[in-house]
């Protein structure tokens, strides 16, 4: 047995590293640590794979569909947007947490953003102000209800093979709905305080984002042989000419001087607005540098989207060759901005990062494929209005509210709600199978399916009861709080370094585990530790939606913390003091 806790402890250190680094994406991870554990024979395939077949994993997917038919149909841009027409901000905050506690918070915080940014410049307020207490305030809202985020499906999940009843759809609001509303206080008291002024936003955000995009010079073209200030490439309204490399010996020359002579295949890296590098695509004797990918785009009907890349995306950590970008998308990228910063060299050999916003050319259906997967936290249309409601937005806000009828008063399970939700969503038309489909993320699936496998193979080598009872030793002189105050930091480093599903399903089955060795309540030590794996309030990466906000409003990696510091010291007064006083 020592020497499968070794394994698994190495094996979990390693994965924790590589997540911290950003090497691999989360699913990929988790899911990686699981088959090695598998392969070397720590964990049998009952045990290994144990979460894929619980019900939080279909559960989730099932969710997915019915909030997507609510999303499609335009309703939660129709109910969102009359929140943001208000000119009291307490009332989008408190309204996006409410819908958040029955919706995923991703598509509330999407729909959000603009309207947002537009009514901080309408009443002269910094958008900085804002956006990262409208991510914060979905989250809180999530922590609240059993079907508000993934984490507390996971949770439930875990809590139910170790021998406890799952959980009841208002049962996380024990910890989640103090926690949600001192967040929620904070936010709105300090969020205009501790958070800087980054500058007014546009209504399209196009002065806030320089877009970096490389343009290669025509041979024999009208530009080919001019110098810099013939070409007129200099002083341009919002284009800066960044750098020039040479095709035939890539020297790169920085800063190009007016004199400087362009020669046919040279690749020249412009930094601008959306409007500016569009207008690069007309301009004579330019051609951006992945023309051969746009030519391939033949169907006649492109159009210009902006992706932002997330944490889940498996494009971390890949440049867009590596990626085969073009054919797994059917898109091209032309731009890339990375927080203001200007990013050399050619955008294919560039490696991506979390929160990167790509410039795509793609078919109209590009944004309907991928908006609810996980390699995009937000995909936006940018020559397009936002949707309105159709035909078909009453009865997908039916179907939710029937879905959460049925789970609230005990007249199904969660699981039979949903899958229910997200038959009448197909059969009535709301969405197409194929739309349904999309709609399913499919590695959030696979994560939680993973960690809640990892979390059994933790329980089962003995690492759990082994780590409880190092902290019930250690913090014996303080008494149950100290031991719950212990799980409390564990888990919200766990989060804010791994994921929070992989921090759920490893220490739930500790928190029961410790509670069980020092005479605690079980089920108040799991419901604390679901409520603090939630709570993802110190990165930008920690969670989607803090990863949505961090262009737009843009945010330094630093700035979370200001919010997030004030945010989590509630958690960690409220959360251990609620696990050690439960009865």
């Amino acid at each position: 047995m020592l020497i499968q806790q070794i394994a698994v402890i190495a094996v979990l250190l390693s994965v924790g590293a590589a997540l911290v680094l950003r090497r691999v994406s989360p699913t990929v991870g988790i899911t990686g640590a699981l088959l090695v554990l598998f392969v070397v024979g720590v964990a049998e395939s009952d045990t290994a794979f144990s979460g894929f077949s619980s019900e939080a994993p279909l559960t989730v997917a099932a969710l997915y569909v019915v909030a997507g038919g609510v999303q499609q149909t335009g309703a939660l841009a129709s109910v969102v947007r009359q929140l943001a027409g208000d000119r009291a901000f307490g009332r989008v905050i408190v309204g996006s947490a409410a819908i958040s506690a029955f919706v995923a918070n991703t598509p509330v915080v999407a729909v959000l953003i603009q309207p947002v940014i537009s009514w901080a410049k309408e009443n002269r307020r910094p958008a900085s102000h804002l956006l990262i207490p409208l991510s914060y305030a979905t989250i809180l809202g999530g922590m609240t209800t059993l079907i508000g985020t993934s984490t507390n499906l996971i949770g439930s999940s875990v809590v139910t093979s170790l021998g406890q009843t799952e959980l009841g759809f208002f049962e996380p609001a024990r910890f989640g709905l103090p926690v949600a509303v001192a967040g929620i206080v904070l936010a709105l008291t300090l969020g205009s305080r501790v958070l800087p002024d980054r500058g007014d936003q546009s209504s399209d955000e196009d002065e806030a984002k320089r877009f970096m995009v490389a343009c290669s010079v025509t041979p024999n073209g009208p530009l080919d042989g001019l110098t810099i200030e013939e070409a007129s490439l200099r002083g341009v309204p919002g284009l800066f000419l960044v750098a020039t490399q040479r095709s035939d010996t890539h020297e790169v020359i920085a800063p190009v001087g007016p004199s400087h002579h362009l020669q046919g295949g040279d690749t020249l890296s412009f930094a601008g607005g959306v409007e500016q590098v569009l207008e690069l695509h007309n301009r004579p004797g330019l051609q951006f540098s992945e023309r051969h990918q746009l030519d391939a785009l033949d169907d006649g009907q492109h159009s210009w989207f902006e992706a932002i890349v997330g944490n889940g995306s498996s494009l971390v950590g890949q440049t867009l060759k590596q990626s085969d970008f073009r054919s797994r998308y059917q898109a091209a990228v032309v731009a890339l901005h990375r927080s203001g910063r200007a990013v050399p060299g050619q955008l294919g050999d560039e490696r991506l990062r979390i929160g990167d916003s790509l410039l795509v050319v793609a078919d109209s259906g590009f944004a309907q494929r991928w908006r609810r997967r996980s390699d995009f936290v937000l995909i936006r249309r940018r020559s397009e209005p936002p949707p309105t409601a159709s035909s078909k937005s009453a009865l997908s806000l039916l179907i939710l509210g029937a879905v959460v009828a049925l789970s609230l008063l005990q007249i199904t399970d969660v699981l039979r709600a949903a899958a229910i939700g997200s038959i009448l969503t197909v059969v009535t038309g709301v969405l197409t199978p194929r739309q349904a489909r999309n709609a399913v993320d499919l590695n959030v699936v696979v994560l939680i399916g993973a960690a809640i496998g990892l979390g059994q193979v933790v329980t089962e080598v003995g690492i759990a009861d082994d780590l409880a009872n190092l902290l019930a030793t250690a913090f014996e002189p303080l008494g149950l709080w100290g031991i719950a105050l212990g799980l409390t930091l564990a888990t919200l480093l766990m989060t804010e370094l791994v994921t929070n599903a992989a921090a759920v399903a490893i220490t739930v089955p500790i928190a029961i585990a410790a509670a069980e060795a020092s005479g605690g309540d079980p089920r108040a030590f799991a419901l604390g530790t679901i409520a603090a794996a939630s709570a993802s309030f110190m990165s930008p990466i920690g969670y989607q939606t803090n990863t949505m906000v961090y262009g737009p409003g843009r945010y330094h990696f630093t700035d979370y913390l200001r919010l997030g510091i004030p945010i989590t010291t509630a958690v960690l007064v409220i959360v251990p003091a609620l696990m050690a006083t439960a009865g």
